[in-house]
């Protein structure tokens, strides 16, 4: 890959983190039942055959790519979980450059402008067990990787290792919203589905770049 990211990489990035959203439908389910009703990895799965379905549009530029994949998103009958996504993808899509190809600081900011339009849209915070937990760190391993002049293939992996470490810290976390906050301390000891989702979506991500398919996550 170029040390830019150019439009087919990011159809590429999209199409990858669908594909493994949908590939851990089962997963992210069967973490939901652990504190809600079950039904994250259905909604999850209709986010990505949105996000699929919005890549079949011709788009001039990877605004637009961003912009149809964050509408299409939105659409979706899925609780909190798609507005969320939806907002983070057309966010993206506001911070992206008009350029033909996006250097490692064009997407660090580009993720910054995406957390920032799904921070409006929820008064959570990192460390109430959300999706947020493993965002807002994701974020800040690509701006740093960009400050240090890396390209996007490697701040996107530090991007979904640290999404990864964050939806893994919400196991010992207890929950503030949704559903499962009525359990109150008994919903510690589970992984929140909504952060693992945002882990998933930046492992789809970073496999895009890398070349590399990704096989789904195993039940522990």
């Amino acid at each position: 890959m170029a040390a830019g990211l150019c439009y087919a990489d990011l159809a590429g990035m999209l199409r990858e983190a669908a594909s493994l959203l949908q590939a851990n439908r089962d997963l992210l389910s069967q973490l939901d039942s652990a504190t809600g009703d079950g039904d994250h990895g259905t909604t999850m799965s209709l986010v990505a055959a949105a996000i699929l379905e919005s890549l079949e549009a011709v788009t001039p530029t990877a605004q637009a790519l961003l912009e149809s994949a964050g509408w299409s998103v939105l659409s979706v009958d899925g609780g909190s979980a798609s507005p969320l996504v939806g907002s983070f993808l057309l966010g993206m899509a506001e911070g992206c450059p008009p350029s033909s190809e996006l250097s490692g600081g064009d997407l660090a900011a580009a993720l910054e402008s995406g957390l920032a339009k799904f921070r409006a849209q929820t008064p959570a915070q990192v460390g109430d067990k959300t999706m947020l937990d493993a965002l807002a760190p994701a974020v800040e391993a690509a701006r740093v990787a960009a400050s240090q002049g890396l390209p996007p293939d490697r701040a996107l992996a530090r991007a979904a290792e640290a999404a990864r470490h964050g939806a893994e810290s919400t196991t010992s976390l207890q929950a503030k919203y949704g559903r499962a906050r009525n359990l109150g301390p008994r919903s510690i000891g589970s992984a929140d589905p909504g952060a693992v989702s945002i882990s998933l979506l930046f492992r789809g991500f970073h496999a895009a770049l890398a070349a590399n398919r990704t096989p789904p996550l195993q039940e522990r």
